[in-house]
Formats: C-alpha cells, sequence, structure tokens
C-alpha cells in the first residue's frame, strides 16, 4: 500500500494516554498526520491535574511528555472542547481515524446511606481542587478535625497526606496559592483511612507508603487488632514483591510508639464502609462493618460494627470514566466500549474509532501502564489502515492539516499550540521562582488562555 496522503489521526486528551499513543503511532512505518486534541488548556492530564503537588518525582513524567508533544510531527490542540468547539461529524469529515484517550476524572459510586450528606466528598474532586484544576470552585470547605477516607490506594494516601500535611511542608511545591491559605486554617488532626479487607491486599505502592511515615509532626497509627492474614494473604505475600513490602512497612508501624505529633493518620484493616452518620444533614461520624478474610484473601463482614467520630468523608474507592455523547459507553465499567482498542457498538466495531488509556480499560494501572495499552490500540489502527484510507469519504485536500485550524479560526475558538502552552509554562515557572517554589499553577481558565495567547 502506497498511499497518496499521510492517514489523518485525531487523539482526543494530552495526558500520558494519548501522548504515548502518538509517539507509537508516529514511529511505525505508516505515513501519518498526528493532532491531539486537548479540552483544557494545559496538557498533560492527570499528571497535571491528578498527581499530588508534594509529588515531584511523579510529576517528572511531564519532561517525558513534552518531548512528544514538542516535536514537529505532533501537534497540539489545546483549549478545544469536542461536542461544543468541534463535533463529531467535524472529526468524520476531517480525520481518517479518532482515538479518544480522554481518560478517567469522576469518582466511582459507593452507594452507602448518607453518601449525599454535606461533608461527603469525592476524592477526584478534591486531588483536582488541590491540584488547581480550571473546572473546580477555587474553595473548599476544610472544617473538620476528624476525617474519614473510604479506600487504600494510592489516592486515598494522597488525601490523607495532603489533609493532614502541614502547609508550611508544601510551600516550596507547586501547589496553588488558594490552596495553600485554605489549607492554613483547617482544623484537621486526626484522618482515618479504611479498607474492607486486611494489610496483604492494600493497593498501596510501596514507595507513597513509606513516604507518608517521613511527614513532619504527622504520626501514622496501625492497630494490631486490623492486623490478620490468611492462606491468600499468605500465598499473595509470597508471590508479589510489591505487596511483601507495603506489608513490612505497615508492620514496622504496628510496633513504633506515636511521637505525639500534633496531627495523626490512621490506618484501618478490615473495616468496610456501611454508613456515614449524620445530624442536621451535615457529617458527623462513619460507620464500618468489621470484616473477616475467608482463607482466599476474600472478606465478608461480620455483624459487629464500629462507630467513629468524623464531621467529612472522603471517598477514594476508583475513578470511572466520562460517556461522550455519540461513542458507544460500557455504563457497567465506565470506559469506552471497545475490543483491544477498536471501539465497538452492540458487539460490532465502529470503523476508525478507537480509545486507549482508563478510558479503554478503566482505572486501573501506572501511569507508565498506558504504554502497553496505547501499543496494542495503535498496533490496531495499523492492520486497518488500508480499510481506513479506503473508507475515507474525504481527499488529500478536505484531510489538509490547515483545514481543521481555518474551522476552528472561525468559530471563534481560541486554540492552544505548543509553542502557547510554552508561554505559559514559562509564566507559571518564572512566577515559581520568584516566589521560592517550583512553580505556580495559573488556575482559571481564561487568565490560562489570556497568558498562553499573550492577551492583554
Amino acid at each position: 500500500m502506497t498511499p497518496e496522503r499521510p492517514l489523518r489521526v485525531a487523539i482526543i486528551g494530552a495526558g500520558p494516554a494519548g501522548t504515548y499513543a502518538a509517539d507509537i503511532l508516529s514511529k511505525t512505518e505508516l505515513p501519518v498526520s498526528i493532532d491531539i486534541i486537548e479540552r483544557l488548556p494545559a496538557p498533560f492530564g492527570l499528571v497535571r491535574y491528578g498527581v499530588a503537588p508534594d509529588h515531584p518525582r511523579i510529576k517528572q513524567i511531564i519532561v517525558a511528555l513534552a518531548n512528544v508533544l514538542g516535536r514537529d510531527d505532533i501537534r497540539l490542540l489545546a483549549n478545544v472542547n469536542i461536542g461544543t468547539d468541534l463535533t463529531l461529524q467535524d472529526l468524520e469529515d476531517h480525520y481518517d481515524a479518532v482515538i479518544y484517550a480522554t481518560g478517567s476524572f469522576k469518582d466511582a459510586d459507593l452507594n452507602i446511606p448518607g453518601i449525599d450528606l454535606e461533608g461527603s466528598f469525592g476524592a477526584a474532586d478534591f486531588v483536582s481542587w488541590f491540584d488547581g484544576h480550571p473546572d473546580v470552585p477555587r474553595t473548599w470547605p476544610l472544617e473538620a478535625k476528624e476525617v474519614a477516607v473510604f479506600g487504600v490506594g494510592n489516592v486515598a494516601l494522597d488525601v490523607a497526606r495532603i489533609l493532614a500535611k502541614h502547609p508550611k511542608d508544601l510551600a516550596p511545591t507547586e501547589i496553588p496559592t488558594n490552596v495553600m491559605e485554605i489549607l492554613e486554617s483547617s482544623p484537621v488532626t486526626d484522618v482515618h483511612v479504611f479498607g474492607r479487607r486486611g494489610p496483604a491486599q492494600v493497593k498501596f505502592s510501596p514507595l507513597e507508603l513509606r513516604e507518608l511515615g517521613h511527614v513532619p509532626d504527622v504520626d501514622v497509627l496501625v492497630y494490631p487488632e486490623d492486623y490478620d492474614f490468611d492462606e491468600g494473604s499468605m500465598q499473595l505475600l509470597e508471590e508479589n514483591r510489591q505487596a511483601k513490602q507495603v506489608v513490612k512497612t505497615l508492620t514496622d508501624w504496628t510496633l513504633k510508639e506515636p511521637t505525639g505529633a500534633s496531627r495523626r493518620i490512621h490506618l484501618h484493616f478490615l473495616q468496610s464502609p456501611h454508613e456515614i452518620l449524620g445530624e442536621d444533614g451535615k457529617v458527623t461520624g462513619v460507620r464500618v462493618e468489621r470484616t473477616a478474610l475467608q482463607g482466599d484473601g476474600t472478606v465478608k463482614g461480620t455483624g459487629e460494627f464500629i462507630d467513629y467520630p468524623v464531621q467529612a468523608a472522603y471517598r477514594a474507592v476508583g475513578y470511572y470514566g466520562t460517556e461522550i455523547d455519540g461513542v458507544p459507553f460500557d455504563d457497567a465499567k465506565g470506559v469506552i466500549a471497545n475490543e483491544a482498542g477498536r471501539v465497538v457498538n452492540n458487539g460490532d466495531v465502529v470503523p476508525g474509532i478507537y480509545t486507549t488509556g482508563w478510558i479503554k480499560r478503566g482505572p486501573v494501572g501506572l501511569i507508565g501502564h498506558t504504554k502497553s495499552d496505547a501499543a496494542e490500540t495503535i498496533a490496531n489502527i495499523v492492520e486497518d489502515a488500508e480499510r481506513l484510507y479506503a473508507e475515507s469519504k474525504a481527499g488529500a485536500e478536505q484531510r489538509s492539516p490547515d483545514n481543521i485550524l481555518r474551522l476552528l479560526k472561525e468559530r471563534g475558538v481560541p486554540v492552544i499550540q505548543w509553542h502557547d502552552w510554552e508561554v505559559l509554562d514559562n509564566h507559571e515557572l518564572a512566577l515559581g521562582e520568584a516566589d521560592g517554589r517550583l512553580r505556580v499553577k495559573v488556575v482559571p481558565r481564561d487568565e490560562m488562555t489570556d497568558v498562553a495567547l499573550k492577551r492583554n
């Protein structure tokens, strides 16, 4: 096959999943022209808006992503929303293939009584707030002395750590100024983290868990009565090195005496959320059910309930994908319906539509896992290339890269390209340098656009 023009591909989402997909696709033997279309004025997705500001090591992934997005053979079109600025029909008219890499930003549901009380929050919303996401409010009600966090993954750790950490220890990071000001007035003293299974089954990564033990003036407490292992747990520890490292850290903490720190993070295992308690519409406590291991690492309730007084509760039980009107969606899994990255509708492949990342497979795995995920999707695009050319209803002129920019300009969309992002990036870094911080994020969306496009 010797095509007369490059295959025009749009990737929706400029986070790790979309960027890795662009990188892998650009390195195939297939002649391609790639646009990465991003809804927000800034690229990098979950790395910019989902990684806690006091984890600069993880945020360094941005350097690798920037090396891809800054290349001449890949074009960034940020500040462009699919559904309003561009329709699905526009994408079909201007591209031979579309890859959805929109991620998962919504909180998964936790269907227990009291979940809708004032003071009950989703962890994803809280993370977006402390990371300066432009779509969330600038304020957050940090009024609780005692807080519950449901979930035993890294997001739960991030929520607990940011709540318990003293603001002065966050000051050198890129935490937004408005977030710092609100954290400084927080009265929090105790954060309780609950997991329904045992210590062997938690999803903390070893490094992030160990870091929790080094937060100044914060004691981490693990209780011996929450500590149990069954045959399934022991087998897991023999087979999984990371689980073994996590359990070692937790075991060390069970033997450690509290230092008398002013703030505490309590890690509770074998306790399942049963109800959020309240009075006058506000959270006043949580009720958990003690669970018991069943021999294979699973648990069941014992009928024993424990109440904890708290004034706020955060659910960190996972993320859920956002449906895009017109794109087949699997409501049960919270992902775009697909088979190995090819989008399907009632089992039939939808020509020219693909997906990758969390919106493809669900919110599991670390950021690096999206590379192998993208490789599978791109391999299918390469396999489908001849058919994509054959089914194209437009020739070289209509599929020209200039046409999509012309269309967006006609519609008055202030598109931010890579060189515009570099202006905003340098502006944030300069603000940070002047303030003795890594960077100072520009948060309001309009201000981000104005800076990037050098508007007065």
